[in-house]
C-alpha cells in the first residue's frame, strides 16, 4: 500500500467514533498520557539507553536482503494481508524492506512486551480470510488499523464494511498459542476511516469478550509534540507476511518525519504489520505513538496518536 489520502478530510468530523455494535454508546475520552502495564505475570525483558529493546545477540547487519517466503497462516493455507482487501494487492516496494533485511524474530514471545501483540486471522464480511497485527491497550481492547476491522472500496460483493469476524491470538509463535486464540465480531473505528476512506484516520479497536489483556499486559499512549516524535526512537513489532507463518518480527530507527496525521520512519515492515504499535520506550515503558498502516519505498507510515485519536483510544479502554 502506498500513503495518500483522499477527500472529504475534517480535523473535528473524522475522529468521531462509530462502532458496529450501533445500540451500544460510546463514551468520549479526555486527552492525557495512559500507562502501560506488564499483565499478571510481570515478566519482561530489558531495554537500551538508545530506546530499543534488549534482544540478545541482536546487531544490525550489512547483507543482501533475504528472498520472500510465501504467505501462510494456520490453517495452513496462503492468506493475503488485509490491506489488500481495500487497497488491492500492493505496487513494487510497498510495505517494503528497505536495505539490508536486519529485522529480528521474537521467540520468547510469551514475555512482555512481546506478548502485547497479536496475530489477527481476519474473516471478512463474503468469508474470505486475511491477517494483521494488534496491540493490547486494556483488559478487553486490542488497538489496530481501521482498515483492518472495516474494509472500504474492494470492489467485491459483499466484501466492504465491517469485518465478520477477527481470531486474536497474542504472542504468537509460529503454530505456539501461549495465551490461545479469542474471536471477537465487537469493533471500533472513526468516521474518517468508515465513511470516507481517509488514510488519515486509519485506525480501530477490537473489543474482546475476556480480560485476556490482564494477561498479557498493555501498552500505553502518548499524544507528542513534532519536536519529541523528531527526537524518538520508534520500534514496531508485528507479524510479517513474508516471514515463516505467525512468527514475530522486530525493527527499530529513528523517526523520520511527521506530519499533523502521521509519523513516517525506515523501520521495516511488510503486509501483515497492519495495525502494528509504533510506540518509543520512555522511563523503560513502552508508549504507542502511532498506528501502523502503510509503506513506502523510502519510509513506512502510521496513523499519528493525536488528541482526537486518544481520546477514543481512552474512551475504547475497557
Amino acid at each position: 500500500m502506498t500513503d495518500g489520502a483522499v477527500s472529504g478530510d475534517n480535523p473535528v468530523l473524522g475522529h468521531v467514533p462509530v462502532s458496529n455494535q450501533p445500540s451500544e454508546e460510546i463514551p468520549v475520552g479526555v486527552e492525557f498520557t495512559e500507562p502501560p502495564d506488564e499483565g499478571i505475570d510481570p515478566n519482561s525483558t530489558g531495554v537500551t539507553d538508545e530506546g530499543t529493546e534488549e534482544v540478545q545477540g541482536y546487531e544490525r547487519i550489512e547483507a543482501a536482503v533475504a528472498a520472500d517466503e510465501d504467505l501462510i497462516t494456520p490453517p495452513s493455507v496462503q492468506l493475503p494481508d488485509i490491506g489488500e482487501a481495500s487497497f488491492g494487492p500492493p505496487p513494487p516496494m510497498a510495505e517494503a524492506v528497505h536495505g539490508p533485511d536486519d529485522r529480528i524474530q521474537i521467540t520468547t514471545t510469551n514475555v512482555y512486551p512481546w506478548r502485547v501483540h497479536s496475530s489477527l486471522l481476519i474473516t471478512a464480511a463474503d468469508g474470505s480470510r486475511w491477517i494483521g497485527t494488534g496491540w493490547f491497550i486494556g483488559p478487553h481492547t486490542a488497538i489496530t488499523a481501521g482498515h483492518c476491522v472495516y474494509i472500504k472500496n474492494s470492489g467485491v460483493p459483499g466484501r466492504d464494511g465491517w469485518v465478520r469476524r477477527i481470531d486474536v491470538m497474542p504472542g504468537r509463535n509460529a503454530a505456539s498459542l501461549p495465551y490461545g486464540s479469542v474471536a471477537s465480531s465487537n469493533f471500533r473505528s472513526v468516521t474518517g476511516w468508515t465513511s470516507w476512506g481517509d488514510q488519515n484516520y486509519d485506525y480501530g479497536a477490537i473489543i474482546l469478550p475476556s480480560d485476556l489483556g490482564a494477561s498479557t499486559g498493555w501498552f500505553g499512549f502518548s499524544v507528542l509534540t513534532d519536536a519529541d516524535l523528531l527526537a524518538s526512537t520508534l520500534n514496531v513489532v508485528g507479524y510479517p507476511g513474508d516471514k515463516p507463518p505467525g512468527t514475530l518480527w522486530y525493527h527499530w530507527n529513528r523517526t523520520a518525519s511527521v506530519n499533523t496525521r502521521k509519523v513516517y520512519y525506515d523501520i521495516d515492515t511488510v503486509g501483515g504489520q497492519s495495525g502494528s504499535s509504533v510506540y518509543r520506550i520512555a522511563g523503560g515503558q513502552r508508549y504507542g505513538v502511532a498506528v501502523h498502516a502503510y509503506g513506502g519505498a523510502t519510509t513506512n507510515s502510521g496513523t499519528r496518536v493525536i488528541s482526537a485519536v486518544a481520546n477514543n483510544m481512552v474512551a475504547w479502554k475497557v
